[in-house]
């Protein structure tokens, strides 16, 4: 494994390809063992896909749940099984709707809300995806999940065409959403087109294609493009070891307070998340505290302050 292919590179997905299509497309080439993605895009949508590649696949867990920003269209007037323009037309509708009203029926959706997921989605029952479920024939009625939308305005409205932009957190289905305003306006609706445009820190303008290109151009592309691991998760709080801590850490310790002795310690709660960092600002691992900055000096020498969950050798 070459080190300096350890990192993430924010590829802009294409329409028509799935975001498994993508990875394993970045699996073939040379220097890369492992690749994985921080969100699935549909294969109609386009735009921002996180690839993490060799030890970076360890940032997956951490990264998918950062919130993400699209641009979509939803189509008026017509319901589909799958809920964009690719499924089966299962409704048509009259479409009277004045600007007003498709802005009043966007601002309703801001803040906390509970999103019914499509029934052709990867969200699991019974440890299947729901959509192989719906292909077999088995009706399953999705649970609702609780997300969160954090802006959504109209970018464009064309009727029966209305383009608008969203932030939200991650598990939104834009897919849901189009139809649920639909239902608000009084109107079948699905997603016509999709774009999305952030997901977490990598950002639209910044991903990069690697359509048309040959393996040794795409590699050279990864490697120019290449976004190192210990430039992520800088909202955590750090805890700067030396070398020899470092060492341990990597080799599987779970750290006492023996161990961190006299360590500076940010100021943190139980369950928080905190990273393991050199002096050189190189990620050595990810842990979760299990006791709080005002606990810490109350338990035994010999307690584990910290549950390790990830370490990162690169």
């Amino acid at each position: 494994m070459q080190a300096d292919m350890n990192g993430i590179v924010p590829i802009h997905k294409p329409s028509g390809r799935t975001s498994h299509d993508v990875v394993e497309e970045i699996r073939r080439i040379p220097g890369i063992k492992k690749a994985g993605h921080t969100g699935t895009l549909d294969p109609l949508a386009t735009g921002v896909l996180p690839v993490c590649l060799n030890e970076a696949t360890k940032l997956v867990q951490f990264l998918i749940q950062e919130p993400k920003s699209y641009r979509a269209t939803m189509l008026l007037g017509v319901a589909t099984d799958t809920l964009d323009i690719e499924g089966e037309i299962v409704e048509r509708g009259d479409v009277d709707v004045r600007r007003e009203d498709v802005e009043s029926a966007l601002k309703s959706f801001s803040g906390t809300l509970r999103q019914k997921p499509p029934r052709y989605s990867a969200v699991k029952f019974r440890g299947k995806p729901l959509y192989k479920w719906t292909r077999r024939g088995i009706h399953v009625e999705p649970a609702p999940r609780i997300i969160e939308i954090y802006r959504i305005e109209i970018l464009d409205m064309d009727l029966p065409y209305v383009t608008f932009s969203v932030d939200c957190s991650a598990g939104t289905y834009i897919r849901s959403l189009c139809r649920d305003i639909g239902a608000k306006l009084g109107c079948p609706a699905c997603l016509s087109g999709l774009v999305r445009t952030r997901n977490g820190p990598f950002r639209e303008d910044k991903a990069v294609s690697l359509e048309g290109f040959d393996t040794d151009e795409k590699k050279a592309i990864l490697e120019k493009n290449m976004i190192s691991i210990d430039e992520m998760l800088p909202h955590l709080s750090a805890v700067v070891v030396g070398e020899s801590l470092a060492c341990r850490l990597r080799s599987g310790l779970q750290p006492t307070l023996e161990d961190i002795g006299d360590i500076h310690m940010p100021r943190v709660s139980a369950g928080d998340t905190v990273k393991f960092v050199s002096g050189d600002k190189r990620l050595i691992a990810v842990a979760r505290m299990l006791y709080s900055s005002d606990e810490m000096r109350t338990v035994g020498l010999k307690k584990s302050l910290v549950k390790i969950l990830r370490v990162f050798n690169h």
